[in-house]
């Protein structure tokens, strides 16, 4: 299993998001929730960050996120409202290269898969089939994390709402993978969608602030565990706001 987090909000230094005494930095380590899918996240990372109305940047490493001190010197140094940030744990057979890491990006979408799919690549060879042949050409890597992206892309550019981009996906893989992890988290700067397939999500809201992440990174009790089998929606709108609904149902 991977962790990630979604954070929209006020401008603040990414370090912020990526500290704290439980945060992704120490979840590289020291996961707290793992759950059987194992035991550190130590085969690289990544963050994306928006600046502007333009597309995200992205600083994706293959390397344990604290051996790279030129990362937390520029992730202390940039602010950003809008930030989507992983910490990978590479599932057995797949490469531990820096294209294998999330963010996914296309545009001003960045993609990110907490979890496995089971009987890679074999059970979804037929929904890998639907893609556009330059897409499987072109993908980032070949790991499950990056053929989930292309199908949820696939979509987006079909003009599905980010929602439904991932319950559709999440579903049709589901159904030919049981048992798969299929934890997702996806924005576009603006919005936040996630969806929890044998877990885990936990969400934090203030007055201004919205963030879903894998685990909680401190005490605080406004932190909300999301069930098994969720969509969540996410945006600041007037006032931030959270909607979550069972995956299939809407």
């Amino acid at each position: 299993m991977c962790r990630h987090l979604g954070y929209l909000g006020p401008a603040v230094p990414v370090s912020s998001l990526l500290g704290g005494p439980r945060g992704l930095l120490t979840q590289t380590w020291a996961p707290a929730d793992m759950r059987g899918g194992g035991t550190v996240n130590a085969d690289g990372f990544g963050v994306g960050w928006y600046t502007g109305p333009g597309e995200p940047v992205r600083y994706r490493r293959a390397v344990p996120m604290w051996t790279d001190p030129s990362f937390a010197a520029l992730a202390a140094s940039v602010s950003s409202g809008a930030v989507l940030a992983a910490a990978r744990s590479a599932t057995v057979g797949m490469p531990v290269v820096e294209t294998a890491c999330a963010p996914f990006a296309e545009g001003r979408w960045l993609f990110s898969h907490n979890g496995v799919v089971r009987g890679w690549p074999g059970s979804v060879a037929d929904l890998a089939a639907t893609l556009p042949t330059t897409d499987l050409m072109t993908l980032d890597a070949p790991t499950d994390s990056a053929v989930l992206w292309a199908l949820v892309r696939n979509r987006l550019r079909a003009g599905a709402p980010p929602g439904d981009a991932l319950a559709e996906v999440v579903l049709a893989v589901a159904d030919r993978a049981p048992d798969s992890r299929l934890n997702l988290l996806l924005t576009d700067g603006t919005t936040l969608a996630a969806t929890t397939w044998w877990h885990s999500l936990s969400v934090h809201t203030t007055a201004d602030h919205v963030v879903l992440a894998s685990e909680p990174w401190d005490d605080d009790p406004r932190w909300t565990p999301v069930d098994d089998r969720q969509l969540v929606l996410a945006d600041l709108g007037p006032t931030p706001r959270v909607r979550v609904s069972a995956l299939g149902t809407r």
